[in-house]
């Protein structure tokens, strides 16, 4: 029997001599951390290094993913696909071993964590997609979905805001199979962590209703199996394991101080932490005997070998349920669902509504969750403004197989949260809030963009048309952010057609986040061939179009579309030559062809006027140097929002008369 330090001192000297190698890194939590991943990693974590997507396998998080080393220890440990070489190259251009774990980088690693909270919030994902899942397939004798996730936090972590708000969320849920372990080292980069964090950690989670198992010995590898094996027992709390660790556990010289946080220990301090800790193997050398002791795949093979047993026997009984979950997990829409949006859509277009597209994207809802009982919407205590719910929404804070979440005002959580339950595979997570908050929630999404999964984020209340509730409601630079978001698609619909349509493409695309744009007021739906209803979902086409070659091109999106139509039809009577296009999504389009968007936008056509209620800068890349936005330069202010569009001069009027001034000006 190996004794359990040594096999915790193979983690600790393999990330010491990667971050040596690479010259960078953050050895001290790591070393502080390495016996309680010993003991979870060894004796409770299921697993299949063979197989990293089993899908009833354990989630672990490393919330505090600077400690990166860590978990690209163990994964080699335990046997993945993942090479001594590759913890050579740690941090290294093209490795599967970067500074921070990423999604879909390297096998086993099930989110990518980022920034400090985000893991754990990502984690209550896992935890409420598990019990949901389950809840919704698991029947008597056939617990198919049934597993744990595990989170490992730092102090950092903590002191982030985003861990109150989704830790406060998962102990009113009750999600008892998350088991969080609390690195407690006291020290962050700049010092001692008891001048600016001084939190009764315990009491506070106590209070969100977690169970919390106080002041364990975290280098004591009894005593963190005891604590593990006390947090599976309970049945209606997630568990909170407060460990007490020593920064840089082994270094004669740096442990328990700042200076081994986030810095190479150095070739002398590596030597004698090697003598301190009796590790007498050189760098990256591990003997056969510790690598036995560690390997899972024997283990994981078998457990994995049972559950599919298990789930032979559940799909001969079960066999439409075994082909739901089944198709779920593979991410892949049922085989009606092109032909119901198309009709839909189609529909719609036959029979106009001039509603808000908030109202026209709730009316989508009805039809697409009849279809995909794989959606799980939520907001962020604005269901009644962003009509998020449908006649079929479940609340699963009070109904574990549910499927809408009452996130509170959390929109940051919500949307790390969504992140969580879209990795987990199964659920097409969409969640809502006014544009203006996106601001919250901004890293979420960034990371959603970086990881490509598919969550759909839902933004109402879009422009200066929110009106009475100021300028602090009112978005203006928010849609350039979201647009300017690599892999991130964002939709603002000028209609109940266009909002369909954006649904539609959002909930297609299995590779990618999307940010759907919502207005508070109704919007005249507009009249449309099928020709042009078809290229909606090329992001921009043309709504109306003159005869012969335009003299001028207005590009809008939204509820400024009306505005644009407006200002064509006096343009056109008074025998000027206009094009109207709609432009709901500009990453969309700009992944046209190019003979698409020189149909659509003409090069040589240069008198190009771009008419939106958000910051102007955005739009000049469709209308190059030559053409004008109309659009906004400040904040907004408190008024009606028929006074707002007049005030900053977003008006048919001003577009008739900007419309007549550059035609003078190109033509002179």
């Amino acid at each position: 029997m190996i004794n359990q330090k040594k096999l915790a001192n193979a983690i600790r000297f393999l990330s010491i001599d990667a971050i040596q190698k690479a010259k960078s890194g953050h050895p001290g939590s790591v070393m502080g951390m390495a016996d309680i991943a010993e003991v979870l990693w060894r004796n409770h974590i299921n697993h299949n290094p063979i197989n990293p997507n089993w899908i009833n396998r354990d989630r672990f998080v490393l919330s505090n993913g600077h400690c990166s080393m860590l978990i690209y220890s163990l994964l080699h440990l335990s046997g993945y696909n993942l090479s001594i070489e590759e913890l050579k190259n740690f941090r290294q251009l093209h490795s599967k071993t970067p500074g921070h774990p990423e999604y879909r980088c390297t096998p086993g690693i099930e989110t990518t964590t980022g920034p400090l909270g985000q893991g754990i919030a990502n984690a209550v994902g896992f935890a409420i997609a598990e019990r949901t899942l389950g809840a919704q397939f698991n029947r008597e004798n056939y617990n198919i979905i049934n597993h744990y996730t595990y989170v490992f936090m730092g102090d950092g972590c903590m002191m982030e805001g985003i861990s109150h708000e989704v830790c406060s969320l998962a102990g009113t849920l009750k999600l008892n199979k998350l088991i969080v372990f609390y690195d407690k080292n006291n020290i962050s980069i700049d010092g001692k962590i008891k001048k600016w964090f001084n939190d009764d950690t315990a009491t506070r989670f106590k209070s969100y209703g977690w169970y919390v198992i106080n002041n364990v010995d975290g280098h004591n590898s009894s005593k963190i199996d005891i604590a593990i094996n006390e947090a599976k027992t309970q049945n209606c709390k997630p568990t909170l394991i407060i460990c007490n660790t020593t920064i840089g556990f082994g270094s004669p010289k740096k442990s328990g101080s700042e200076n081994i946080h986030g810095t190479p220990l150095g070739d002398t301090e590596i030597a004698a932490t090697r003598n301190n800790l009796n590790w007498k193997y050189k760098p990256f050398k591990i003997p056969k005997n510790i690598y036995k002791a560690w390997n899972a795949k024997a283990t994981g093979k078998k457990k994995e070998m049972l559950w599919n047993i298990k789930f032979k026997e559940y799909e001969n009984i079960y066999p439409d349920l075994a082909k739901s979950l089944i198709r779920r997990i593979k991410n892949k829409l049922p085989k009606n669902f092109n032909k119901k949006i198309k009709e839909f859509i189609k529909e719609l277009q036959k029979k106009p509504s001039n509603i808000s597209s908030r109202k026209a994207s709730q009316n989508t809802l009805e039809i697409l969750g009849k279809y995909l009982p794989e959606l799980i919407g939520g907001s962020a205590d604005l269901t009644p403004s962003n009509l998020t719910m449908w006649s079929g929404s479940n609340s699963l804070n009070t109904n574990k197989s549910g499927n809408y979440i009452h996130y509170g005002v959390r929109e940051f959580g919500m949307s790390a949260i969504m992140n969580g339950i879209a990795l987990y595979k199964g659920f097409i997570p969409y969640g809502g809030t006014f544009l203006v908050f996106s601001e919250y929630a901004r890293s979420a999404v960034r990371m959603a963009a970086l990881m490509k999964i598919r969550c759909i984020f839902v933004y109402t209340h879009d422009s200066i048309g929110v009106g009475e509730d100021g300028s602090t409601h009112q978005p203006v630079e928010q849609l350039a952010a979201l647009r300017v978001t690599p892999n991130l698609s964002t939709w603002r619909p000028c209609d109940q057609v266009e909002s369909a349509v954006a649904w539609k493409f959002a909930i297609k695309r299995t590779k990618g986040p999307s940010a759907l744009i919502f207005s508070r007021q109704n919007l005249n739906q507009q009249t449309r061939t099928l020709k042009q209803l078809m290229n909606i979902e090329k992001g921009a086409y043309i709504l109306k179009d003159c005869d012969g070659t335009p003299e001028i091109i207005l590009i809008s999106t939204g509820s400024e579309i009306e505005l644009a139509i407006k200002a064509q039809n006096q343009l056109t009577k008074e025998k000027y030559k206009v094009r109207v296009v709609s432009m709901p999504s500009t990453d969309v389009f700009d992944k046209q062809s190019i003979e698409y968007k020189e149909h659509i936008l003409p090069f040589n056509i240069t008198a190009k006027i771009a008419i939106e209620a958000s910051i102007s800068d955005y739009w000049f890349k469709y209308i190059g140097n030559k053409g004008i936005i109309i659009g906004m330069h400040t904040f907004g202010m408190s008024a009606p929002a028929e006074d707002l569009f007049k005030k900053f001069n977003i008006t048919t009027e001003n577009i008739i008369k900007t419309a007549k001034l550059l035609f003078k000006q190109q033509n002179l």
